[in-house]
């Protein structure tokens, strides 16, 4: 790492509010590294993992992957639980000549990287839920503090627009993650080695060439288990914006996590499409191409305009309305409609969400850890959403129950924005 040749300007000071534009070079470092984030942490969740899940419990009932599957991405997401937070409180605090942030970034892709390398190796289920929770809880202290740059380094005035340049990388890293294993009919190791090299090459740039502001030792306050425990909790009573948030996004995460984990089964027993695998190819991709779209233009203009909270609402009900379609209209075309209803909203959300969890923070001297909390709300859906889902459709409600679910997780999602008094 060098501070030698960076595509900005010195970074704020720890603390300061950020004024100063950032440059479209740093934007695109930012963007490099999430694509690589993504493929590293998508691929193996859409492909490799359940795969190799299969291979090693050799099920006949499709439940029963999917349960294992969701068990090992449940465990994996107890560990987010503490990691976000963790390395937020840490890298607030952190005085490296390097600055603050940066040294979880190179930490967090390197263990990500060596976990996703020695997962392509394990032949057993313990194995298989052992380096996936590494692998995971590497991606948690990597895009924990990657997040926490957005409140140091951009203003007020671009972060809906940066926050999309997190999203449209996610929709691309995940068809190019696609691409890669398929297309060149990559073995299981090589899948893993070259998404793990992948993700090191491409957030090495912005380790490199961007700038981050040191913390002087004086300025460090001290952190005990105590402290940190106690920062689990942030007051709704005190910072109701910060809380309506949090909730919001937990839910709208949960509604989206119901309405995509189990899209493949979907198809399969519930429209019992003959080619399945490639139809949910072209889902994938109706989807990735709205989320691009509505992250990067939809956040743009919420930056233009200086509202976030009727984006995040139409962009959260939008969701609800798509997962209704799925519910009462179980048709292979009208799956199509509702992945593009899906992506719009979904890519909205994304981008102006994050914005505006950047602007409801309670203190400026533990910004990594408060959105290391509000991460939380995003990755433990995703975490848990596939042991849930195949619970309900197996034993209570069936795909039907299931996108009901979504919608109204997501539709709440939308309420809860309301209540936020603090940004428009």
């Amino acid at each position: 790492m060098t501070q030698t040749t960076t595509t900005s300007t010195t970074a704020p000071a720890p603390f300061a509010e950020p004024t100063k534009a950032v440059t479209g070079g740093w934007i695109a470092l930012f963007a490099t590294a999430w694509l690589g984030i993504w493929m590293a942490q998508l691929t193996p969740v859409q492909l490799l993992l359940p795969v190799q899940i299969e291979q090693q419990l050799n099920a006949t009932n499709w439940v029963d992957n999917v349960v294992a599957f969701g068990i090992i991405s449940g465990i994996a997401g107890l560990c987010a639980l503490i990691a976000f937070p963790l390395t937020g409180a840490l890298s607030d605090r952190t005085t490296s000549r390097f600055g603050r942030r940066k040294p979880w970034i190179a930490a967090g892709a390197l263990l990500f990287a060596v976990a996703l390398t020695l997962l392509g190796v394990q032949s057993t289920i313990v194995g298989i839920g052992v380096f996936w929770s590494l692998a995971l809880t590497g991606f948690c202290v990597l895009t924990a503090a990657l997040t926490a740059t957005i409140s140091d380094q951009v203003p007020v005035n671009q972060r809906g627009f940066v926050s999309g340049w997190i999203s449209a990388p996610q929709a691309i890293g995940t068809i190019l993650g696609l691409a890669l294993v398929v297309a060149l009919a990559l073995s299981q190791f090589v899948g893993y080695v070259v998404i793990a090299t992948l993700l090191v090459v491409l957030v090495l740039p912005f380790l490199m060439r961007t700038a981050d502001a040191v913390l002087p030792s004086s300025a460090r306050s001290k952190l005990t288990l105590r402290a940190f425990i106690d920062g689990f909790w942030i007051s709704p009573r005190q910072y109701p914006d910060f809380g309506w948030t949090l909730l919001s996004r937990i839910l709208v995460n949960f509604g989206n996590a119901f309405g995509t984990a189990l899209l493949l089964q979907f198809l399969q027993y519930g429209l019992r499409v003959s080619d399945a695998e490639n139809t949910l190819i072209f889902l994938t991709l109706v989807y990735m191409v709205f989320v691009i779209l509505a992250s990067l233009l939809l956040g743009r203009l919420s930056d233009r305009l200086g509202r976030r909270k009727v984006f995040v609402f139409v962009a959260s009900a939008v969701q609800g309305v798509a997962a209704l379609l799925l519910a009462f209209v179980p048709e292979l075309s009208v799956a199509f409609v509702a992945a593009g209803l899906l992506g719009l909203g979904y890519g909205c959300f994304l981008s102006v969400d994050q914005a505006l969890a950047t602007q409801v923070l309670p203190d400026p001297h533990t910004r990594g850890k408060d959105l290391g909390i509000m991460n939380i709300a995003t990755a433990v859906p995703q975490a848990f959403a596939p042991l849930l889902g195949a619970l309900v459709v197996a034993a209570i409600a069936g795909f039907q129950g299931l996108f009901i679910l979504a919608a109204a997780a997501a539709l709440l999602g939308a309420l809860a924005v309301l209540p936020i008094r603090s940004v428009k």
